[in-house]
């Protein structure tokens, strides 16, 4: 009897469902008896013995839906060690319900924040697997992460209906993208969607650089301009405070985020009217695009594989479009970022995209 354990951890995707089905499907096929017990509510089930036994059923008909079918919670990585409200060893809670249950494997889907408790329960002595979700394909050591090009389609949609009311209006319109820290996803869209600027996290932007982009295309005759913004999109200005300046600066700002910053700017510079467009949470919403359904499909089978080799502290990855284990010591904790002077810059550039620099 082979008896693995599933949990979703951090934000929401697309492709997470059909990832969990790769997997079961994988070992379905190959392995006689098999039982599969889902933890509800990502690592809160783990700690707090919140699982039901799976059965066929439950991974039927979830190829092309979207969220998660065992729910999600964050759990912060920095608080694992400590105790909860009342007490709780969370560490050791996970480690109890993980052999209550006699789990042989527990495959854990998520990002950078859940790959590290991941490697923490590999280093306790779990047999973990994780695979990689996040819309912001940010995880080291893998190309793409599930979920990623989903997003790019919605956002990349975002800005093609923004540009149809542009081409009608004089006037500058911002499109605020998800991403904190990493900007592949408006970089993504925003070439994509045809954007005329693209700011992001690891390009700090300079006010008057947006400005003499927007100038050059009103005196071009262009009536619009399209900027695809990052919602962790800095100013130069901003990029030179320290983590405790900056964070105190945000924490007084007057408007919701970075988008309407730049929209006050550039009207009190301009004096052109300015409309901001928040896509939000529907990036991360619907059903998986068929590139992640094909994705997410491989990198379960891979670690259904994995499962049955009994190779276990690993990362499945998808490089070169192939997958690949890495150990989990070598990514967890671990940020894929844009360089400058990244190809991909070098040709949006190239196309007469400005980045504010």
């Amino acid at each position: 009897m082979l008896r693995i354990g599933l949990l979703t951890s951090g934000g929401d995707c697309q492709a997470l469902n059909a990832t969990m089905r790769g997997v079961v499907k994988g070992l379905s096929a190959n392995v006689d008896e098999l039982e599969v017990y889902g933890f509800m509510n990502g690592y809160k089930g783990l700690i707090y013995g919140d699982y039901r036994l799976l059965t066929s059923r439950d991974f039927s008909g979830i190829l092309t839906k979207g969220g998660t079918i065992l729910g999600s919670s964050r759990q912060p990585f920095k608080l694992m060690r400590e105790p909860d409200e009342n007490g709780l060893d969370k560490v050791k809670a996970m480690k109890d319900n993980y052999r209550k249950l006699k789990l042989d494997c527990l495959v854990i889907l998520g990002g950078n924040g859940t790959q590290k408790t991941a490697n923490l329960l590999s280093e306790e002595g779990l047999n973990i697997i994780h695979l990689p979700k996040t819309i912001d394909n940010d995880i080291w050591g893998t190309d793409m992460t599930f979920g990623f090009y989903s997003a790019v389609n919605i956002a990349t949609e975002a800005i093609d209906c923004i540009h149809t009311t542009a081409a009608s209006h004089n006037r500058v319109f911002i499109v605020e993208i998800m991403g904190h820290k990493v900007g592949w996803l408006t970089l993504y869209a925003g070439i994509a969607g045809g954007a005329d600027i693209i700011l992001i996290p690891e390009i700090p932007y300079k006010i008057n650089s947006v400005i003499e982009a927007i100038n050059h295309r009103t005196e071009e005759g262009k009536g619009f301009t399209v900027i695809a913004v990052a919602e962790g999109a800095i100013s130069a200005e901003d990029a030179k405070l320290s983590k405790k300046q900056l964070a105190k600066k945000i924490e007084a700002r007057k408007n919701p985020s970075v988008a309407f910053d730049l929209a006050d700017q550039i009207l009190k510079k301009t004096g052109t009217e300015v409309r901001v467009t928040i896509p939000g949470h529907t990036q991360r919403g619907g059903s998986p695009c068929p590139y992640d359904r094909v994705l997410s499909t491989r990198l379960g089978v891979a670690a259904a594989e994995l499962i049955m080799k009994g190779e276990y502290g690993c990362m499945v990855a998808i490089v070169n479009n192939k997958t690949k284990k890495v150990p989990l010591k070598d990514c967890a904790g671990k940020l894929k970022t844009i360089q400058p002077d990244d190809q991909f810059v070098h040709e949006a550039k190239m196309m007469g995209i400005s980045f504010g620099d």
